[in-house]
Order: C-alpha cells, then structure tokens, then sequence
C-alpha cells in the first residue's frame, strides 16, 4: 500500500506495477489537480454543459437513491453522494470500483460501489431509485434490451433514467478521399430512433432529447442525451 508521505516516486513505481494501483494513482492524482472534489453538480462530458444547465437529472437531495450505471470518467456517483442522494454505482469493472471507492474516501463521502454487469442489478431492490444515469457507459452493450428491463425494474414509476452516448451523427461521413461512400448514419452507434424504439419497448417514456456539441470544429452534435421516465410498476 502507498502511503501519502511514501517517498517521491514510489506511487508511480506501484502504478507501473499494478493496473489497479494505477487506476486508483489516476484519480488520486485528479482530485489533488482540482483541490478535492467539492461538487455536487452531475457532468456527462468534457466541455459540455452539466446538469446543473440543463436540468435533467431533478433533485436528488434528502436521501433520495441514485445509480451511476457504469462508472463514466466524470464518476457522477461522487456528485449524487454530495447532492445528499444515497449514491450507489455499478461496473463490471474492479479497477473502476476500485478508483471510485478511493476517490469517495478522499472526497469523504459514502457510494455502495459494486462491481457486476451493467445488467446483473439483483443486488438493487425493485422500485427503489429515484435516478439512474448511465454517461457514456451503454456503448458498447449488446443486450439493450435485457438492460432496459432491469433499470425499469430497479427504478420508481416517474423517475428519469438520463442516458448520454456519443451522436450518431458525429460518426457520420459521406465519402473517403476517394470519393466512396463510408460510415453510413446508423452504422456507428445505435440511432435516435434505436434509442426510442428500445426505451418504448422496456415501457420508458422518452420525454427530453438534448444534442449538444455543436462548436467551431464540430457542425454536427458530439452528444446525445436522452431522458426516458419509467412508466409502469
């Protein structure tokens, strides 16, 4: 173990040593950069407004229950622990929980940090959340479907379910330098209508659609954002 007063350089041997030690090294080092992690304020990427802008996330506050499905870079489980949420978050990944429950150690605050399958959500009580985020983190998930229906299971009826991806315009180009056709829309992540057509199926309701991203080096959106409501019991 790597003590804060070890000397100069033994944290970086142990990194370079051990993936997790490096993991944890990693956002030790973040929360000295920015002087501890002193916000509350939910964030679903770099240069992008936050929450606390677009107001989709709702109040948390008092003890209310939120789950960051998959631990995104932003670690939104720290900001629903400062909020006053009883925070819980869930990856598959040892070495993200394991960074998490470092970095909510230093930043003095308590996340149920479990690791398990964005979808294996037994441990979660039905009815029992008041938000689920999932920031970048569904990429990848080839059961959607399965997923979908275990949030619904584990959220309350008429809560949000706040889910951020990449746009799927963004991974859109029209022609190579030889003038061929590549990366058709619907080839590079699932669509706006995918999103839809899955969250209707799992008995969400989709309710805010926010696309922003649009600068001066990007015509088109960078993110998609989508807010679903739970329907239903």
């Amino acid at each position: 173990m790597v003590a804060d007063d070890d000397p100069p350089g033994t944290r970086a041997r142990w990194a370079s040593r051990c993936p997790m030690v490096a993991a944890v090294t990693s956002v030790a080092a973040r929360i000295r950069q920015t002087g501890g992690v002193t916000t509350s304020v939910i964030r679903f990427g770099r240069d992008l407004p936050t929450d606390a802008e677009l107001r989709v996330c709702g109040d948390i506050g008092d003890g209310k229950r939120a789950l960051e499905l998959g631990v995104s870079r932003e670690q939104n489980a720290l900001a629903f622990a400062l909020a006053g949420a009883r925070s819980i978050a869930v990856d598959p990944d040892e070495a993200k929980i394991t960074a998490l429950r470092s970095a909510a150690a230093e930043a003095e605050v308590s996340v149920q940090a479990i690791t398990s399958g964005l979808a294996d959500l037994g441990a979660i009580s039905s009815a029992s959340l008041d938000l689920v985020v999932a920031n970048h983190t569904l990429i990848d998930v080839d059961d959607l479907s399965r997923l979908l229906r275990q949030v619904h299971r584990v959220m309350k009826s008429g809560k949000p379910f706040v889910i951020a991806v990449p746009h799927p315009f963004a991974g859109v180009y029209t022609t190579d330098e030889m003038g061929s056709k590549v990366h058709p829309y619907g080839s590079v992540g699932r669509t706006v209508g995918d999103w839809f057509i899955h969250l209707a199926r799992a008995n969400f309701r989709v309710d805010q659609i926010l696309e922003p991203g649009v600068s001066d080096i990007s015509p088109v959106p960078t993110t998609l954002i989508v807010r679903a409501v739970k329907e239903g019991d």
